[in-house]
């Protein structure tokens, strides 16, 4: 008798994906809801198929949040949603070459010194942290940047090596905060480990501290397990002495790192925990210090807590920290944008475009390029330019285009 061909198997329905999908982020039903503006209920019906796929709009912020393709959930391979929600710097083709490019240049080229690489870092984080187009100031510096410290690196030995090596991790957080919300989740990878390992090798706990900081950013927008991205943190923390300012600046910047990790999967005691020990760590510091290039400060520590009540889907308490939160404290035009935009964020969890249209527009007159390449931002702007409160919908479509935002 003739062997009878196999069923097909049946196909995956949008639910199944859907259910999938948030399952590999880790995160709960009225988490996710949450996160999109939605119930646990719905989040639930789309999972059980008593809610059918919703449209793109929604589509691209499942998609952003659960940081996966659109395709991964309606099963479409010609979508993508970095093709709708991240946008491509005109200089990361250079910054990718500089990456992937080994300088093997002549050995008796004469190496720069620890002393003169930590200055060129430092004008770099300079540039980083100024208004303005920050990542397109620092595009112009880093390829050089990243070649002149892999050839000291290379050619230098001793404490020498070790302190170019601190420098050359630097310059990977450039790098690596240069490509972030770019469609190069391989490169941002690379990156950060390229910065863990240059640590490492210069056996420096500050340097540690600094890369875990800045791995932890990654593992945490890529929705992996927060236990890894907390006993990282914790194993970097433990290295420090916090008998002085810089150690206790990264020290605290660890618990903050632990708090964000707890508050996107929605662990509300072990975040604010974690954020009371960044709290008594900037205190400490008191109210006028900030690290001069991780910027770790009162003002941070204040600034982040609105992040944390949005993931905790507590966009009231947001906007409470919000209204008190003094920016003065916070010197760095990037981070007082990101903090701006989290205060949108807030606001439009309650529906309330006005305020969160009027707030990204002041995010934009501080860091044009840090809304430029912000998810949140690029996924709301086109509902607001459409279906927003009318008196702002001009607002948000002009705002669109200066981003380059399809509505």
């Amino acid at each position: 008798m003739p062997e009878q061909p196999s069923p097909e198997p049946t196909p995956e329905t949008f639910a199944q994906r859907a259910r999938r999908a948030r399952d590999r982020a880790g995160l709960t039903r009225p988490v996710a809801g949450g996160l999109v503006g939605r119930s646990a209920e719905w989040v639930k019906g789309v999972e059980n198929g008593t809610i059918g796929m919703p449209r793109l709009p929604m589509l691209i912020r499942l998609a952003t949040m659960y940081e996966c393709d659109i395709a991964d959930l309606t099963g479409d391979d010609r979508i993508a949603a970095a093709t709708y929600t991240k946008a491509a710097h005109a200089e990361l083709p250079a910054i990718k070459r500089a990456l992937t490019t080994y300088w093997l240049v002549p050995a008796d080229r004469e190496p720069e010194s620890a002393e003169v690489l930590a200055a060129r870092v430092r004008q770099a984080w300079t540039l980083w942290h100024a208004a303005g187009d920050h990542r397109s100031r620092i595009a112009a510096l880093l390829p050089d940047l990243l070649a002149d410290t892999q050839h000291s690196v290379r050619a230098l030995g001793g404490p020498d090596r070790r302190r170019a090596l601190v420098v050359q991790a630097q310059a990977y957080h450039l790098a690596q905060l240069f490509l972030s919300f770019q469609p190069v989740p391989d490169l941002i990878m690379l990156t950060g480990d390229r910065s863990m390992t240059a640590a490492q090798d210069a056996d420096s706990p500050r340097a540690i501290a600094g890369a875990a900081w800045y791995m932890n950013h990654v593992h945490r927008d890529a929705n992996e397990a927060a236990e890894a991205r907390v006993e990282l943190a914790e194993q970097a923390s433990a290295l420090l002495r916090q008998d002085n300012d810089d150690d206790l600046a990264r020290w605290g910047l660890l618990q903050l790192a632990v708090a964000l990790s707890y508050a996107k999967t929605g662990r509300a005691g072990d975040a604010w925990r974690y954020w009371d020990r960044a709290n008594d760590a900037a205190r400490r510091l008191g109210d006028g210090y900030a690290h001069p290039w991780l910027i770790f400060g009162q003002g941070i520590v204040d600034g982040y807590a609105i992040t944390m009540y949005n993931d905790l889907m507590q966009p009231g308490k947001a906007l409470d920290v919000a209204l008190a939160l003094d920016l003065d404290q916070v010197p760095s035009a990037t981070r007082r944008s990101y903090h701006l935009v989290e205060t949108a964020r807030a606001h439009g969890m309650q529906d309330e475009g006005v305020a969160a249209v009027a707030l990204l527009q002041k995010a934009f007159r501080e860091s044009p390029e840090t809304l430029r390449y912000n998810v949140y931002t690029r996924m709301v702007l086109p509902e607001l330019a459409k279906t927003g409160p009318r008196m702002v919908r001009a607002d948000a479509r002009t705002l669109a285009q200066e981003l380059g935002v399809a509505v």
